[in-house]
């Protein structure tokens, strides 16, 4: 049997096959964040597929934490009968699921919130400039994303994902390229990291410590004065307590950086955060080839394997992936005839 269809356990989550359809945003709620029929056919398309894990793209924990107006949201109650939806057409076809509980930070683009950030410094000439938090402020989006977790629950993910990468807001106090600031929250690593470290801390007084959680980071800025995979894993070293079970390894974004690209560029970020952590990682980027996947698992270089733009090409990716790795996977009985 294959590495990629073989299962993998995280707790009490057992997973059916390697394969993680990574968070990737749809634009396609509506202006108050609700759940559309397109998310529900859209996520549900991957888990007829065969994919393992099935994590629902960056879920805002706050109105002025979207990217954009049209991204989902999850700051109010009446969000979680949307979000149960997908999570329950999803389980019926095997899929597990999870959620990215998010704050887009400086990269907010919603023309009527005032964007927020650790330091009053612009991702680019092109974004606006943020208003620094005060601490009182950092405290009440701590909050959001402890009722993020709250309703997450109250929804049946199996899974939530702290988003800490691509330039959003956690990543932004991450790096210190992007933060500033003087007191607590900024200067060296470990007060970089405390403003992770607190919502960890209040997601995990309201997730069951049986259910695991997933932090998503940047493993590498791509400029010379940011964050590279060794300051990832340091700051990874210091969260062990509040129970970060796997870490999804993706890069860039805090600021506009040349990144040269190419299947599996992201892999070796991923090696270095499992070697000195110790935690199971998920790899990815631009991967393709089942066989590059099964190269990356029988190499225990990650544990799962992302992918993105894949999935959206080709729902039932996985199904094809299964003959190229010479496994015999389970078809969906309607689609056995075209096997």
């Amino acid at each position: 049997m294959s590495i990629l269809f073989s299962s993998f356990t995280l707790k009490n989550l057992e997973i059916k096959n390697r394969i993680v359809m990574a968070p990737m945003c749809q634009y396609s709620a509506d202006e108050d964040g609700n759940v559309d029929n397109w998310h529900i056919i859209h996520y549900a398309s991957r888990a007829i597929g065969g994919v393992g894990l099935i994590i629902i793209e960056a879920t805002a924990v706050e109105p002025r934490g979207r990217i954009s107006a049209n991204d989902l949201g999850i700051w109010k109650d009446e969000h979680v009968n949307g979000l149960k939806r997908i999570v329950e057409e999803c389980k019926k076809h095997g899929a597990k699921v999870g959620i990215q509980l998010a704050h887009a930070g400086r990269k907010c683009s919603v023309a009527s919130e005032n964007i927020v950030a650790p330091s009053a410094i612009p991702f680019s000439e092109d974004y606006k400039t943020p208003i620094e938090l005060t601490q009182d402020e950092i405290q009440n989006i701590i909050e959001s994303f402890k009722m993020g977790a709250r309703r997450s629950l109250e929804a049946g993910f199996d899974i939530i994902e702290i988003h800490g990468a691509h330039g959003y807001l956690i990543n932004e106090f991450l790096s210190p390229l992007s933060n500033h600031r003087t007191d607590k929250y900024g200067g060296s690593l470990e007060n970089r990291a405390r403003f992770l470290k607190e919502i960890l801390q209040g997601v995990r007084e309201v997730w069951p410590r049986e259910l695991p959680i997933i932090l998503r980071v940047s493993a590498e800025d791509y400029v010379t004065n940011g964050n590279h995979p060794e300051d990832l894993a340091n700051i990874i070293n210091l969260l062990r307590e509040y129970e970060v079970d796997i870490v999804n390894v993706s890069s860039g974004a805090v600021v506009p950086a040349e990144i040269k690209a190419y299947p599996g560029y992201q892999v070796p970020f991923a090696e270095v955060i499992k070697k000195e952590t110790g935690l199971p990682t998920i790899a990815g980027g631009l991967i393709t080839n089942p066989l590059m996947a099964e190269e990356i698992l029988r190499n225990n270089r990650s544990d799962l394997v992302f992918f993105g733009r894949e999935l959206l090409r080709n729902p039932y990716w996985p199904l094809h992936a299964a003959k190229e790795v010479r496994d015999n996977i389970k078809w969906p009985m309607q689609y056995e005839r075209s096997k």
